[in-house]
């Protein structure tokens, strides 16, 4: 399901991914038909509780996403229904696989419904309504919390209070305006879960803040009314600082992760009990971070201050800046390149713990790396791409990488957090003001640069995408941080033009999920995220190309933002949806280059020639066929070498014949 089929004469796509909310996070898209039927088909909750049982006893409480929930996060995949009708057919599974888990003992059961705090239409709001109605008329002495997370009620507050269910969850750092709506409306046999401890972040609780919100719920509903929780769950989080030995101790002081946010709500409820000794140490910790030098660089401050509209804006608009490209580089019509990393093979990782261990010199490891990247190169070459990158096989991760180059950041020994799958990253922490002391990349993309006489892409960061997939400091908002983040890759575009590298690609694969989940509160995000972008795209000459690439993203919402963002060619993931995505860029009239990539990465799978020349023409039928590009999805990095020569092959092959088969206007 996840990454297709490819075997004994079957050719199986795989499902759809995307981002779970406006996390890093991926599932599988649930695919919903309208003669759907549900049945209990997998042991997995049923086995996972009895082995939490044996070691938790009565206080293991399993947690299943909510059902309305379920249905809202999946798509119909027929036209003429929609898919909150199958409601009715799926609750009664659902009350089922409830009384299986109260037999097993469960007294507790957590329905995580997330879709409560989005805006809801009046036919989801009924559902809800029906859903646990429904499921508390067959289900009896067993306590259902109903928890949302990532954002506030607001007009679903008195739907949420009102669910025939024992507790309700309400997440106080992302939305600690609620407090008061829910209080005022929560009916007298509510329990309510206070959600005060960061799931998704790396600091230190600040009690007094947590106190506050305690101390107002227990006034108005008696401290046996009220739950103190973390506020979503800790998979966002990595496990345990205890073993990170290297960080610097003060700003250790500062951080929790997944273990010491259970002792941190553990803390809180003794503080509520009278344990002074506690707060005052946590005072201390809040204290010591709020002044240190460590995190505070006035000439940071200084220069984003100083930044203005004419550091976000390109010389020349874009039809000057697209004759411009198309003379420098003579590129043929539907132009091939790939999204920047090739497969980071066990020769490569191991190249690099050798390297961090000092089992190998500098120059040791700098010439083995020299030597995979001019083998990448010549095999592009052989291939026939037209853009080519240099493999990135120096870089670790493409957050990472930079962050271990920049001011403000540091990186933890064990901080992985699963991204999909058996996928995991380990994200930077930005504990300070961020800066960029010295060149990042420009050394390995000259290099590579030197060894072709095809156009070599530079490859970066995006400031948003370093922001989103890092561990942010949460003292000061995150578009001043972003802005930071932007004049450090500003320098690093700037140095890369200066050596000589005429496209670079500035990646914001991560743009879109830091759109606020609430539509009433998005005005300010787009504005602030595309500056940034634009300031870091905006400091070269206009026969410099500029491209961006964008992951698992809905782009209706945002596409005036995307095309603000100006960027001379955006690649986009489009394979899985069979270009559906497209649809957005084609009715806003998307005036700029794009690549929609043409096959899945996150399969093994080896697409045909003429399955990427199909979405090549749905892609021309909805834009301008001078405008695109043809490229993968996304980048290489975790594929393997076989597969990539394969598809990578047929994609040179599609292009061909698309040039061939569909006319192409206005291309030298």
């Amino acid at each position: 399901m996840a990454r297709g089929y490819q075997r004994d004469g079957l050719d199986i796509t795989a499902m759809e991914m995307t981002k779970w909310m406006d996390t890093n996070y991926h599932y599988i898209v649930p695919e919903f038909t309208a003669r759907q039927s549900f049945k209990i088909q997998s042991e997995k909750v049923f086995n996972e509780y009895t082995a939490a049982r044996k070691i938790l006893g009565e206080k293991a409480k399993p947690v299943l996403t909510g059902p309305v929930s379920y249905l809202l996060i999946g798509k119909e995949k027929e036209a003429g229904f929609d898919r909150i009708d199958l409601i009715t057919s799926l609750v009664p599974v659902y009350a089922d696989i409830i009384k299986r888990l109260q037999q097993q003992g469960a007294q507790w059961i957590q329905l995580d419904e997330p879709c409560l705090a989005l805006d809801l239409s009046a036919k989801e709001k009924a559902a809800f309504e029906y859903a646990y109605r429904a499921i508390a008329e067959q289900v009896n002495g067993v306590k259902l919390l109903v928890a949302t997370y990532f954002e506030g009620l607001l007009d679903n507050t008195q739907l949420a209070v009102n669910l025939p269910v024992t507790a309700l969850h309400i997440d106080l750092v992302r939305a600690p305006e609620q407090l008061d709506e829910v209080l005022a409306l929560m009916p007298a046999t509510l329990q309510l879960s206070l959600g005060v401890i960061d799931g998704r972040n790396v600091w230190k609780n600040d009690y007094e803040k947590s106190l506050a919100h305690i101390h107002k719920a227990a006034a108005k509903l008696g401290s046996d009314r009220v739950i103190i929780a973390p506020s979503c769950s800790l998979l966002h989080s990595p496990i345990d600082l205890d073993g990170e030995t290297a960080i610097d101790p003060e700003i250790k002081n500062w951080m929790a992760f997944a273990k010491q946010k259970l002792q941190e709500v553990a803390e809180l409820k003794q503080i509520v009990a009278g344990n002074q000794a506690l707060l005052d140490a946590n005072k201390q910790a809040i204290n010591s971070r709020r002044t240190s030098q460590k995190v505070h660089k006035q000439a940071v401050k200084d220069r984003v201050a100083a930044t203005t509209d004419a550091d976000a804006t390109r010389k020349s608009a874009f039809p000057v800046r697209q004759q411009l490209h198309r003379e420098r580089f003579n590129l043929p019509a539907f132009p091939t390149t790939t999204i920047g990393s090739f497969p980071q093979t066990d020769d490569i990782r191991q190249l690099r713990a050798k390297f961090k261990k000092g089992d190998l010199t500098l120059a040791q490891y700098e010439k083995a790396i020299e030597d995979a990247t001019i083998e990448v190169i010549r095999w592009q070459e052989e291939l026939g791409l037209d853009v080519l990158v240099h493999g990135e096989f120096e870089r670790n991760d493409m957050v990472e990488y930079f962050g271990e180059q920049l001011d403000g950041f540091l990186f933890t020994k064990n901080g992985w957090v699963q991204s999909y799958g058996s996928r995991c990253v380990k994200p930077p922490v930005i504990f300070g003001d961020v800066s960029r002391p010295q060149d990042m990349t420009v050394r390995w993309i000259t290099f590579a640069a030197q060894q072709t006489r095809k156009q070599m892409k530079g490859m970066l960061t995006g400031p948003v995408t370093i922001l989103q997939w890092s561990f942010v400091r949460d003292d000061q908002p995150r578009d001043v941080t972003t802005n930071q983040i932007a004049l450090a890759i500003r320098d690093e575009v700037v140095a890369l033009e200066k050596a000589g590298i005429g496209i670079i690609q500035i990646d914001e694969a991560a743009i879109r999920e830091g759109l606020p989940l609430r539509k009433a509160k998005r005005a300010h995000y787009p504005d602030w995220a595309v500056k940034a972008f634009r300031v870091t795209a905006s400091g070269v000459q206009d026969n410099t190309q500029i491209h961006t690439h964008m992951c698992y993203s809905e782009f209706n919402d945002i596409i005036e933002h995307i095309a603000a963002m100006d960027a001379d060619v955006i690649t986009i993931e489009t394979s899985r949806s069979q270009m559906e995505l497209l649809h957005a860029f084609a009715h806003f009239d998307y005036p700029n280059e794009i690549g929609p990539g043409v096959y899945d990465i996150h399969s093994p799978r080896v697409p045909g020639k003429d399955e990427m020349v199909s979405l090549l023409t749905k892609a021309a039928d909805l834009l301008p066929a001078q405008n695109l590009w043809v490229n993968p999805d996304c980048g290489l990095k975790t594929r393997k070498w076989p597969e990539t020569k394969a598809a990578l092959e047929n994609m040179v092959q599609a292009a061909k014949a698309a040039r061939e088969l569909i006319s192409v206007a206005g291309i030298a």
